[in-house]
């Protein structure tokens, strides 16, 4: 990272410069943890339904998040996008560069270079951020794309065959310091950053530009995501749970940036105004989820300038990412990912419950809050119901049991509504099914989500033991989605 980033990052980072911590804050904070042991603790004391305390706290909050997304989310119905992405006419459209940042992704990266030569609107520059790859990635760039070696820390010439191409070779430091020196060498007004196993649409770099033209203040914006997984028996199984859990989290940010409290885009395919990262320091190499730290500090630093900053999600954004497709993979994703997440609101404590952030700290953050805890309340209600089963306490077993049947309904309904208004919203029609969302919903609760929550439960841990490495993960989704492309375009 350059020095220019290095001084505004620590301007700009509560890691860096930590703020005092409001009351407010603290309060609600150990209230999470505060009422889990009192709800636990009533398991052991009381009989009935309300010895499940901690489910029914769980399946309440759980409810009321399902009931604001879909309040929020109805708009979608309307017959025009609600998401005004097509409310008002761009000006100039931006000049739009490209990241990938590549660490031994030989293998994939072809094919997410070919699906960004094949763009409607091609993106002035594409940079491969190379991080020290020794998999086979520099002898790719060389002779497939004709890419001259440009030596450790330093931008290659455009390539010959294809003139927007550029490698900056680097050494092994992390994503995150890969794209800050892809920022700092890159001059395009607006840069999207596209993990080495995405495969965009041909008209996403073009939606994306729209957006950033229709609108001066976005400085940062989500695409939706597809996961696709590997064709083994396990990789079917967690494309089936993974695809329906990614359109429900789509309309849920789609929920929460109509209340102006986005917080997440998917650093695998996300767009940012370049200016904006660089004046808060560009991406933290010491978050384990560089991109959802980022736009906390976009928001911070917007808030306390009264720059009026805006992040949005962008329906007609759309690509296909790798996904995990084998239960050690799984647990090794969701484990960095949540580590990241408390990491992240640790450093941002300061804007929970406060005023000064608007909506997004009298309401975002203190969920947030709660969900630091959520997995804990998921397994403990669930291991507290096995307790009840084998003991022979069926006087709580049976109500408990009439609530799960009752959660399960709503999910039923959600699940369905949640994929009506993804389609509506982005037109694909092709990866969702409402009988295998009817399915999923059914058998998650049991399943899928019980993992979800154990992979969140190692985050803890790994969080508090300080620990910051990722795991290798095996690309398998990707390369088996281009191969069943081929072979239906061969057909």
């Amino acid at each position: 990272m350059n020095d220019s980033l290095d001084q505004a990052l620590a301007r700009t980072s509560p890691r860096l410069t930590p703020p005092p911590t409001p009351l407010i804050s603290v309060v609600i904070h150990l209230s999470v943890m505060v009422l889990w042991c009192v709800l636990f603790a009533r398991a052991f004391f009381l009989q009935g339904v309300v010895a499940w305390s901690t489910g029914i706290a769980y399946v309440i909050y759980d409810t009321v998040l399902l009931l604001f997304v879909a309040w929020q989310a109805r708009v979608l119905l309307r017959p025009a996008p609600a998401s005004d992405e097509s409310a008002a006419p761009p000006h100039a459209l931006p000049t739009l560069g490209v990241i990938v940042a590549a660490h031994n992704e030989a293998a994939v990266l072809p094919i997410t270079l070919d699906a960004l030569f094949a763009q409607t609107r091609a993106p002035q520059q594409i940079v491969i951020a190379d991080d020290g790859s020794s998999d086979g990635t520099a002898a790719l760039l060389a002779q497939r794309y004709g890419l001259a070696d440009p030596g450790e820390g330093r931008l290659s010439a455009p390539s010959a065959r294809y003139p927007t191409l550029r490698w900056l070779k680097l050494a092994h430091g992390g994503k995150a310091r890969a794209l800050n020196a892809a920022l700092s060498a890159m001059d395009t007004e607006t840069v999207m950053t596209v993990d080495a196993d995405t495969l965009l649409e041909p008209d996403a770099c073009a939606a994306m530009a729209t957006a950033f033209g229709r609108e001066p203040q976005l400085v940062a914006a989500a695409g939706l995501l597809t996961p696709v997984c590997g064709n083994s028996a396990s990789g079917r199984f967690f494309q089936w749970f993974q695809t329906y859990e990614y359109i429900r989290n789509f309309i849920s940010r789609f929920a929460w940036m109509r209340a102006d409290s986005l917080l997440l885009v998917s650093g695998a395919f996300a767009a940012f105004r370049r200016e904006a990262v660089m004046t808060v320091g560009g991406f933290d190499p010491h978050c384990l989820v560089e991109d959802y730290e980022l736009i906390h500090r976009l928001r911070r630093h917007s808030a306390r300038e009264g720059l009026g900053w805006d992040v949005r999600v962008i329906g007609t954004a759309r690509a296909t990412t790798d996904a995990p497709g084998t239960l050690a993979s799984f647990l090794r994703q969701r484990r960095r990912w949540f580590a990241g997440f408390l990491q992240t609101q640790y450093w941002y404590r300061d804007m929970t419950g406060n005023r000064r952030y608007g909506k997004l700290g009298l309401m975002m953050l203190p969920v947030k809050a709660f969900d630091t805890v959520q997995p804990i309340y998921g397994l403990t209600a669930f291991a507290l119901l096995l307790g009840f089963l084998f003991d022979g306490r069926f006087t709580i077993v049976l109500p408990v049991l009439a609530v799960i049947v009752g959660k399960i309904a709503i999910d039923l309904a959600f699940h369905l509504f949640s994929v009506h208004l993804y389609r509506r919203w982005s037109g694909d029609r092709t990866h969702s099914s409402f009988g295998m969302a009817l399915l999923a919903a059914i058998f998650e609760p049991f399943s899928f989500q019980l993992m979800r929550h154990t992979g969140a439960t190692l985050g803890w841990f790994h969080f508090l033991l300080g620990r910051r490495k990722w795991g290798v993960q095996q690309r398998t989704g990707l390369s088996a989605h281009g191969q069943r492309e081929s072979a239906a375009s061969s057909r």
